[in-house]
């Protein structure tokens, strides 16, 4: 199949000979959602091209104003039934055009949102992230991003969880596997299609290792520009589910699923100028890290309290902030240390800092929009960065993570940072979405409180 692009992606052309050769059948129009998810519809591939390519299509608004059950919900501005639920445009990125081998003769495209004025959907995330993108363009700067997404696996499959209630499932393994390959071969056949069929859609697999926790792995890939970095990894999310599903397991990107740790999304970022030069490295300085690297991490040390809504968007998030877990407590700085939210590696062209704030349950774009505008504040405003951690940042009188969903939301809506990055209708759509989130988690009904309470209160 000729496809014309580099492998895994497809020209327009490279489509339309696919699909006249009958390798393409059917192409998926899709966008990530509030939570972090891939919607959108699946299109006959002589349809998308005859008419949807030129054009797009429409879906309903209400998809960037729902809860995590796809109820509408009130409150926001953009979507309500006081509006109607009218129609947003779907506009296909054709630089997004894939392959996806794990579902037959299909591909995928990503969208950009567009109201019908072709005007943008300032909410929607991708667009947030390409907002903090252009502003490190008017600097002459651009951004290359990693994420580092781990999982848990269940031998159950999705179906099975659910009529379970996600209880008493059987994990992948049986005891800690935290670089073991014996244990972790028996999930090998699982892993090595992800990986293959994320490499046949684009992408640079590095390779898999496992993790603590029962059943747990992390499948890395190679660093690209943000955006598609971004893209990418609500691709593979939504894949690696889909791929788990055909092998009757199952598996999860929640932060917190028990007591054990929790499953993280580990963020790098780098700095390059318009000539491809890394902007973070200065070997004339101290530790080799540039002025312009000090400011950058220096404004995630002033401001990410203010912004940490969009690394840790749910209830569930903040429950993986333990002392001890590899989950970071500590609003600080340190060079290699796990105990920091900030681990600054690499030297050279490959130095780096590692954003360990994120769960595996964020929105990516949202995580990297607010990473990125944290450090334009620390560049904007000259600030100076602090000595490096040294020892466990557990322990210590230094800043530290918001406790709670609820603290979070409340430093972001007082956050003047955040109203002039992301705008005012922005933080007033994510503030909305926490609200519903903790007004459903406050009125649950936990097992916790009826083993608790059934008879011995």
């Amino acid at each position: 199949m000729e496809t014309n692009s580099p492998a895994g992606y497809l020209s327009l052309e490279g489509l339309r000979s696919a699909v006249a050769g009958l390798h393409v059948d059917t192409v998926i129009l899709a966008f990530t959602d509030m939570q972090g998810r891939l919607v959108g519809k699946r299109i006959s591939a002589r349809l998308f091209l005859d008419n949807i390519a030129a054009h797009g299509a429409e879906a309903c608004n209400y998809l960037l104003a729902v809860d995590v059950e796809n109820n509408p919900v009130d409150g926001f501005a953009m979507a309500s039934w006081d509006r109607g639920y009218g129609d947003m445009a779907l506009i296909p990125d054709f630089a997004t055009l894939r392959m996806l081998p794990w579902l037959e003769a299909t591909a995928l495209v990503t969208a950009d949102l567009r109201w019908m004025d072709d005007s943008p959907v300032e909410q929607a995330p991708r667009r947030i992230l390409q907002r903090q993108l252009e502003r490190l363009a008017e600097r002459g700067l651009t951004a290359l991003v990693g994420t580092e997404l781990e999982f848990l696996v269940f031998d159950d499959s999705y179906r099975e969880a659910w009529r379970k209630g996600y209880r008493d499932l059987t994990p992948a393994s049986d005891y800690n596997i935290d670089y073991a390959l014996l244990a972790s071969s028996r999930m090998e056949p699982l892993l090595r299609d992800i990986r293959n069929s994320m490499d046949g859609a684009g992408m640079y697999c590095e390779g898999v290792k496992g993790e603590c926790n029962l059943g747990q792995q992390e499948i890395g890939f190679r660093y690209a520009n943000a955006l598609t970095t971004c893209d990418n990894h609500s691709v593979y999310k939504n894949g690696a589910k889909e791929i788990a599903f055909k092998h009757g397991k199952s598996l999860t990107f929640m932060a917190k699923f028990n007591a054990r740790e929790g499953n993280s999304c580990h963020i790098h970022i780098s700095l390059r100028d318009t000539a491809g030069k890394a902007v973070f490295a200065d070997q004339n300085a101290a530790h080799g890290m540039s002025t312009l690297f000090r400011q950058f991490l220096a404004g995630q040390l002033a401001v990410m309290r203010e912004l940490t809504l969009f690394q840790a968007p749910n209830v569930n998030s903040y429950k993986r902030y333990v002392p001890g877990s590899f989950a970071p407590t500590a609003l600080v700085w340190g060079f290699d240390n796990r105990t920091c939210a900030y681990r600054v590696v690499g030297q050279g062209s490959g130095m780096r800092v590692e954003n360990r704030l994120p769960g595996g349950d964020v929105n990516q774009y949202l995580a990297v929009a607010a990473f990125i505008a944290a450090g334009l504040y620390g560049i904007d405003h000259g600030l100076e960065l602090g000595d490096a951690f040294t020892g466990n940042a557990y322990k210590g009188d230094v800043p530290r993570v918001p406790a709670s969903l609820d603290e979070a939301a409340a430093l972001f809506e007082h956050s003047a940072v955040a109203r002039d990055a992301f705008g005012d209708a922005v933080v007033a759509h994510y503030l909305n979405a926490a609200r519903v989130e903790l007004a459903a988690f406050g009125a649950a009904i936990t097992d916790w409180e009826r083993i608790r309470g059934f008879e011995r209160l």
